[in-house]
């Protein structure tokens, strides 16, 4: 009775916040219009799906990207099993667009209201349910129990501030992970905090990341080569990939500091959501840097101190295209970004110290040489400037990295394996 009271609470306080949610969408899409559009999704309005389809849940870009080898794996193996992905964000959508197109269904996760999920659910019909990286749904997990179908957290990853969190809320997370079938965990420690929350040790297994098993266009290292001759010259350059409010002026200050030691270098630099690309254009040029944006097809010239990645689903491109690459979300709170990406292309990685997100990656590249973690401006812009002076340096580095990722491949095989032994045999 007392489990059931917390549902009700918590689902009443999420039927009176859904017309704030709408409004933050509507207010978001003043610079992303895609927030405005496909609100019916979010209550539920899915395609209609045959019976027994394979469902991949990855909240936004980087899941996205994540999921990508587990979703090619399961179209392979189970082609008779249509593929629904959902996301939460545009910028999800669109990746999954960009990178997987007509092959998957594709609409947003609804939000955890009851009626919205049992619509969701009699449209899509899903065998089972893959949720990437971490996402509990009270709801949505009790729905998806009470009609049979498993859900898997794949990738599953609990930071110990994430974990901290959701012990707050005790007795709801743990009826919520008691609708879950299987914890399959990146890490022996996310494996712990889950089974610290309520998750019983019998339903987790420690998968590894899929991250690791990003593959790459075989061609993508030359097609950023012809960008670099194309666009750069032959100048040094450096990327700042996926940076957040407050850490943008934190990497303008080191491309300073930078310039100093090479003063023909060029910045790339890429913020992580496509309404904070004026902002990120207008502080360069406050700062005085002269600026080329993606979207205007130009050229820099050899005065231009900064390229404004500010286009959707190019980040590997660019980052083929650089010499060092800084992974942001890490010099703020955010926990960091995929720092796997530019290792396994042969690229020195630099990361702040807020890497709670990324916290066994990184130091599985720290301690292969391949990656160095920057407390400050002052730090990165140190480390940029070495690597952009040592060629040597920085090409033992990035091959060490590169080995790194190709070592840890394996948890896709090992996911499908246990799907196939907990479900898709049944």
């Amino acid at each position: 009775m007392a489990k059931r009271q917390r549902l009700i609470v918590y689902t009443a306080l999420l039927y009176l916040a859904a017309p704030v949610v709408l409004l933050r969408l509507w207010w978001r899409g003043r610079r992303n219009p895609a927030y405005r559009h496909r609100w019916a999704e979010r209550f539920g309005a899915a395609p209609e799906l045959p019976e027994g389809c394979l469902w991949v849940h990855a909240v936004s870009v980087g899941e996205v990207r994540a999921a990508v080898p587990l979703v090619r794996a399961l179209q392979q193996r189970h082609p008779q099993h249509p593929v629904l992905v959902t996301t939460g964000t545009p910028t999800g959508s669109q990746q999954v667009r960009q990178t997987l197109g007509d092959s998957v269904a594709h609409c947003y996760l609804p939000y955890d209201l009851p009626s919205a999920v049992r619509r969701f659910l009699a449209r899509t019909r899903p065998q089972l349910g893959l949720i990437m990286e971490t996402e509990l749904w009270p709801n949505l997990y009790r729905a998806c129990a009470a009609a049979g179908i498993p859900i898997i957290v794949a990738n599953a990853r609990l930071s110990a501030r994430s974990a901290r969190g959701y012990a707050y809320f005790a007795r709801l997370t743990r009826a919520t992970l008691s609708h879950i079938r299987l914890v399959a965990a990146r890490s022996a420690a996310d494996a712990q905090r889950f089974h610290a929350l309520g998750m019983p040790a019998e339903r987790i297994e420690v998968i590894g990341n899929i991250k690791y098993d990003l593959t790459l266009p075989a061609d993508l290292p030359t097609q950023g080569q012809h960008l670099r001759r194309e666009l750069f010259g032959q100048r040094p350059v450096w990327i700042a990939a996926s940076t957040h409010a407050g850490e943008d002026e934190q990497v303008l200050a080191a491309l300073a500091q930078v310039r100093r030691h090479h003063p023909d270098s060029l910045l790339i630099l890429v913020p992580r959501h496509p309404e904070r690309f004026d902002a990120v254009a207008a502080h360069c040029q406050t700062a005085g840097y002269p600026l080329v944006r993606r979207s205007s097809g130009q050229a820099c010239s050899a005065d231009t101190a900064v390229y404004l990645g500010d286009s959707m689903g190019e980040l590997l491109l660019l980052y083929a295209a650089a010499d060092v690459a800084f992974v942001g979300g890490s010099l703020v709170p955010i926990g960091g970004h995929n720092m796997l990406e530019p290792a396994l292309l042969g690229l020195p990685v630099v990361f702040g110290p807020q890497i709670f997100h990324f916290e066994e990656a990184a130091q599985q590249l720290l301690d292969a040489g391949g990656a160095q973690l920057a407390a400050d401006a002052h730090a990165l812009a140190d480390n940029v400037a070495y690597w952009l002076s040592d060629a040597s340096a920085r090409q033992q580095a990035g091959e060490s990295g590169r080995q790194t990722v190709l070592a840890n491949r394996g948890a896709v095989a090992r996911l499908c394996a246990a799907l196939e032994r907990i479900t898709l045999t049944q």
